[in-house]
């Protein structure tokens, strides 16, 4: 009896992870699709619960086979350890959608995780040194592209691509299509961290747990998600249908790539990233770049063009409250799941 009410509470929680996560991947999938017109926020929900969902069917296995297994024996998630785990990774999660922010969702995931096999000593310090390796690679690569591509390609891009003398919305269909591969690199990135503790102690199916993980997450894209896309479509730039294109194309590839090879990645970061270079690129692009550094150096002229482009596409205020928000959400999971064991530990409540 006791182990059955134990079961239903852990899905319970896994499906309140999955909300959240829904909530937060909904903005960063589909916020330029919608910061651009293209898509309303409510049929851009829809399309995000059905691709999550094809994507943690299809890739996201090898995401739970690392978090379920990669950083801890899979024998120390219990039913009660895979329940904490998934209220702190939850916990971390709610507190970027309260504050209407993508957070990264993967590396809360990781960092309760983490904080659980630190505190009972059975981390496997190697799976964390590979995976934050490719947070911080992924990061610096989406960043630095983009606004490579929004200060000396984006004009180009966007004579090539010629969409005001084309069928508008032919160009509004390739938008929509590259928003729902981020909903496909979402579910393969992000299931996993709704059920991958139940999945790795058995308790769950590893398809019976992506089924469950992609329809929390689907409810959550209605529930939630509409906060989160008008922040990362609207707050931190000015999207063109160009600007969406090169931003989700370049995301979606690097989290997809990063899934296969089991790395939970986090969208959030990837994609905002993105947004974030590649405003910053554009704002650049009519001064000199030493003077983006040492903005004492431009002429006055230069100063109102830098200062009017900085205004117009790239807001460094919303800027630093996500930076923020991407450093206490995993940091909150983390410390929260590290005392608990801990304490758990010492009290001889667990193993």
């Amino acid at each position: 009896m006791a182990g059955s009410v134990l079961f239903v509470l852990g899905v319970a929680v896994a499906v309140f992870v999955g909300v959240n996560i829904g909530g937060s991947s909904t903005g960063v999938a589909f916020g330029p699709a919608t910061g651009s017109g293209v898509l309303s926020m409510r049929l851009a929900s829809g399309l995000m619960a059905v691709f999550v969902l094809l994507g943690g069917v299809t890739i996201g296995t090898n995401v739970v086979e690392t978090l379920g297994g990669g950083f801890i024996p899979p024998e120390y998630f219990t039913p009660g350890a895979s329940i904490g785990v998934l209220l702190f990774i939850g916990v971390g999660i709610l507190l970027g959608n309260v504050l209407k922010v993508s957070t990264s969702t993967s590396q809360a995931a990781v960092a309760a995780v983490v904080g659980m096999g630190a505190a009972l000593g059975v981390l496997n310090w190697r799976t964390v040194g590979i995976v934050v390796l490719w947070w911080l690679l992924s990061t610096i690569l989406a960043f630095w592209l983009c606004a490579f591509i929004g200060r000396y390609l984006y004009d180009a891009f966007v004579d090539a691509l010629d969409l005001e003398s084309r069928d508008t919305r032919l160009a509004e269909l390739g938008v929509i299509a590259i928003a729902c591969y981020m909903a496909f690199s979402a579910g393969a990135s992000n299931v996993g961290n709704a059920v991958a503790p139940l999945v790795g102690s058995g308790q769950i199916g590893m398809l019976s747990g992506v089924a469950l993980g992609g329809l929390a997450i689907g409810v959550g894209a209605f529930a939630l998600g509409p906060r989160t896309m008008e922040t990362v479509g609207e707050d931190i730039t000015d999207l063109s249908l160009e600007a969406s294109l090169i931003a989700e194309t370049i995301a979606a590839s690097i989290l997809t790539g990063l899934s296969w090879a089991g790395i939970p990645a986090s969208l959030a970061v990837v994609l905002t990233s993105c947004v974030i270079g590649l405003g910053w690129g554009r704002a650049s692009r009519r001064v000199p770049l030493q003077a983006v550094v040492r903005p004492e150096g431009l002429t006055d002229g230069e100063q109102s063009t830098w200062g009017s482009d900085q205004l117009n596409l790239f807001d460094p205020t919303t800027t630093k409250r996500i930076v923020a928000t991407w450093i206490a959400t995993p940091t909150l999971a983390g410390v929260i799941a590290f005392v608990a064991f801990d304490v758990a530990q010492r009290l001889h409540l667990i193993a």
